[in-house]
């Protein structure tokens, strides 16, 4: 399905999306990628709705990416003696501490024993998205001692987050690894790892995919901002998770953090999703908030791979209209004159590789004479990523004989995947390129297009050739050699 914008739409599905009819009207609404949350549903219901997927990526033609998202490591209090909790006033005293019975106004159980041994006198607290605040007076490895600096009703497994220090915590639980394991045998497409704080974390969960899905890493904690340049290197791509961040950093921070990010990774041509509350309202409402559009369209100027709808599409009200509206919004955005603009002037020339010249070349010579598409040929999906990597004007066909390249690829920015057969020579390559751009619309038979591969053929990370190239195949077999 040819889409007429760049920018790719994640769709979160849940209890709101989980009929062939509904993820079928998602689809032609406009989302590319569908998420799995791990944290909801059985294995069951998990393989259910990645079924219906693959079967509407059959019955529609095209390649439908999917991302399974890993739950990671909860930190949650205990439970209350009192169902509706206790109410901490600001100034009081309140205790966290390893002893399993029920809480009252003066102390919590907070079963997670690394956390009070990772602990220090000063350190911050935060329980329930960050509404109640606690500053840490004295700890030990059973207990912390805390005073209420932001105050609020506490109650049953709200969740803790504790911003000022590196937790001694696995970036996968038992959980997590059973799950892997689930969707890998599956065949989802890419793994996004819940709070990431090191690049080791990254590493495990890449040991144990072992190249059956791309991992995606989810920046969500102030150690992972810290550590994200080893983060990127190790990672296939990159969430920059809004939510939590926004909690464990004050929210000024976060914008000039997002952009950062996403400036990083479009360096390193490594996919990134900007996620999280991106059209919240919606969850209730048929329209979005003038704030929430400046949002999508905020991450969409920066030149973000893709744009992510949570609850939205998983639980809400109005899951078509969101994914509508995202769609809507990034194709206005992708014809502003401006965006142009930006995208070009934040791009950053890369010239350490022979690959890294040609896709600069491919797009240069795409945007200064009538080049209709750049077609490049990828078994990795290296070459693709670096075309991506330069924002060309022009289509990108991202050609491989690999489905699950293709799927992979389709988060990326501006990627059309187009299957082909395994190909061994370069002008059957270019044939193929001028085939697939006439059968897809992105030219005519007068026209021309770049073509870009490697050879050797099949062979991942040789990009060494470029071709300009007519659409009319009769021209190509006439004055190109064997």
């Amino acid at each position: 399905m040819r889409r007429t914008r760049n920018v790719k739409i994640v769709a979160t599905l849940g209890p709101a999306s989980e009929t062939y009819e509904m993820i079928h009207a998602l689809h032609m609404a406009g989302a590319d990628v569908f998420r799995l949350n791990m944290s909801h549903g059985s294995h069951e219901e998990i393989r259910e709705k990645h079924r219906i997927i693959r079967q509407i990526e059959e019955d529609t033609g095209g390649s439908i990416c999917i991302l399974a998202d890993l739950q990671g490591p909860k930190l949650r209090v205990g439970v209350f003696a009192s169902d509706d909790g206790e109410m901490l006033e600001e100034g009081v005293s309140f205790r966290m501490d390893l002893d399993d019975a029920p809480g009252d106004a003066k102390r919590v159980n907070l079963p997670h024993p690394e956390i009070f041994a990772a602990l220090e006198p000063g350190a911050t607290l935060l329980v329930n998205d960050g509404k109640i605040r606690l500053k840490v007076d004295d700890c030990s490895p059973s207990h912390a001692n805390c005073t209420v600096i932001a105050g609020g009703v506490i109650s049953n497994r709200k969740g803790v987050n504790v911003p000022d220090v590196v937790l001694p915590l696995a970036a996968l639980s038992d959980k997590d690894r059973s799950d892997l394991e689930f969707v890998c045998e599956l065949g989802v497409d890419w793994l996004a790892l819940s709070f990431v704080q090191r690049a080791e974390d990254v590493l495990e969960a890449s040991d144990l995919a072992n190249g059956r899905a791309a991992i995606l890493s989810k920046i969500e904690k102030p150690a992972a901002v810290q550590n994200f340049s080893d983060i990127l290197k190790v990672s296939d791509g990159i969430m920059v998770a809004r939510g939590d961040l926004g909690v464990e950093l004050p929210v000024q921070n976060v914008p000039p953090i997002q952009k950062r990010l996403v400036r990083q990774c479009r360096r390193a041509a490594k996919p990134v999703i900007v996620a999280t509350q991106m059209m919240e309202s919606m969850i209730e409402s048929p329209m979005p908030t003038r704030a929430e559009v400046s949002d999508v369209a905020t991450a969409i100027y920066e030149g973000a791979d893709a744009v992510m709808l949570s609850a939205e599409s998983a639980a809400g009200a109005y899951p078509i209209e969101a994914v509508t509206t995202m769609n809507n919004v990034a194709t206005e955005v992708e014809l502003d004159p401006t965006y142009t603009q930006i995208i070009e002037a934040s791009r950053e020339s890369k010239g350490a590789t022979i690959a890294d010249g040609i896709v600069s070349a491919a797009r240069e010579i795409a945007e200064t004479t009538d080049i209709k598409a750049i077609c490049c040929f990828s078994q990795s999906g290296t070459t693709a990523l670096l075309v991506a990597r330069e924002r060309p004007r022009v289509p990108i066909l991202a050609m491989t004989p690999l489905v699950r390249t293709a799927r992979r690829l389709t988060l990326s920015w501006g990627t059309n995947c187009v299957i082909t057969d395994k190909l061994d020579r370069f002008k059957l390559a270019v044939v193929a390129s001028a085939r697939a751009a006439l059968r897809q619309g992105y030219a005519e038979e007068n026209d021309q297009i770049v073509v870009t591969a490697g050879v050797p053929f099949n062979v991942p990370g040789s990009t060494n050739i470029l071709r300009v190239a007519p659409c009319d195949e009769r021209l190509i077999f006439n004055t190109d050699p064997e």
